[in-house]
């Protein structure tokens, strides 16, 4: 349920509202406005009396929200929100009408090679470094990552160009590892994995939530609702392609979800077109219509020997194609406002 306060309504009101719902047990969330205040009524709330609530004299409109997920409403919270990334002179936002990019190795293979690459991407304009230092794999004969060594050459390659550490975690086990990771991702097989989703709503740094491959927006918005009514508000929705009947590409990139999340949503979406397509050459073409179609944001897989990679260097980027695309996208970002 939704309680819209009167603009009259004075700090001290609101606070003695939002105490009186807490004492009878419902969970309170509070959206401000530059000219108003929200109050979400969060637990069953059908069997209260919309008449009985607005009743309160600081009480201008009361409305019930149909949606399972709340929290992650827009009618919860009307203006974007903008998520804050890393700490100090290179840190940066999603939401605030900049679209940033994350760039990297699908997999940190050596010091040398995730350090070289953070330099490069940043030369180009990359404003986050990713890397995989856990990594789920089909096939347990697949390399599966450095694990907490990789995350210490991802730690390195951020001292170095001073690039904010987007990795993945895949087990709630691995916590005691992340303390200094900037953003925390949850790769698509892990979406619904809501114990792990439940723990971090506990961290204090944003998680970038990656869409299941087969599962539906209503299903990725319930999976940001775990880690948000757990605590943690800062969530970045992330679609990496959907998988269908084909197998042309290695998902099918469903772009239509942008606008949508966007309009349903106040969180940040941003577009992964590297496994969204699993084809280097067609990851610029895909880069350049998230853009234009209103992400937020992009992870784009880059390698220097994308040959040799250990995982996915067919869908990766050099350091020379990933500048190009760099020094393209400003264009597609211009058509709403919008700036790189």
């Amino acid at each position: 349920m939704i309680v819209v306060m009167k603009k009259s309504a004075s700090e001290a009101q609101v606070k003695e509202f939002i105490q009186s719902w807490q004492e009878k047990g419902f969970g309170v969330h509070v959206s401000k406005g530059e000219s108003t205040t929200i109050i979400g009524l969060l637990g069953d709330t059908s069997k209260l009396d919309t008449a009985q609530v607005s009743a309160n004299e600081i009480v201008d409109v009361v409305q019930r929200v149909s949606a399972p997920y709340k929290m992650a409403s827009r009618k919860f919270h009307p203006e974007n929100s903008v998520i804050p990334v890393g700490t100090g002179e290179y840190a940066s936002t999603f939401g605030n009408g900049n679209v940033g990019v994350i760039a990297g190795p699908c997999s940190v293979e050596t010091e040398e090679q995730v350090v070289a690459i953070a330099r490069k991407v940043k030369k180009a304009g990359a404003r986050f470094l990713r890397g995989g230092a856990f990594k789920p794999r089909t096939s347990p004969y697949s390399f599966q990552g450095l694990g907490a060594q990789g995350l210490e050459f991802l730690k390195t390659a951020k001292k170095e160009t001073g690039l904010p550490i987007v990795t993945e975690i895949m087990d709630v086990r691995q916590l005691t590892y992340f303390d200094d990771v900037d953003l925390i991702q949850v790769g698509a097989r892990n979406m619904q994995n809501f114990d792990l989703l439940k723990e971090l709503g506990k961290v204090k740094q944003p998680i970038l939530l990656k869409r299941g491959m087969s599962a539906t927006v209503k299903e990725l918005l319930m999976s940001a609702e775990y880690i948000m009514a757990s605590g943690n508000e800062q969530v970045i929705l992330c679609e990496r392609g959907i998988r269908t009947f084909d197998n042309y590409t290695r998902n099918c990139l469903d772009v239509s979800i942008v606008p949508w999340l966007k309009r349903e949503s106040h969180l940040p979406v941003i577009i992964d077109p590297s496994h969204a397509c699993g084809l280097r050459w067609m990851v610029p073409v895909l880069a350049k219509a998230a853009v234009a179609v209103g992400a937020d944001g992009l992870i784009i897989e880059v390698h220097n020997n994308p040959e040799k990679a250990l995982c996915d260097g067919e869908q990766s980027l050099t350091p020379a194609q990933f500048s190009e695309l760099m020094q393209i996208l400003p264009k597609y970002a211009a058509l709403d406002g919008r700036t790189m």
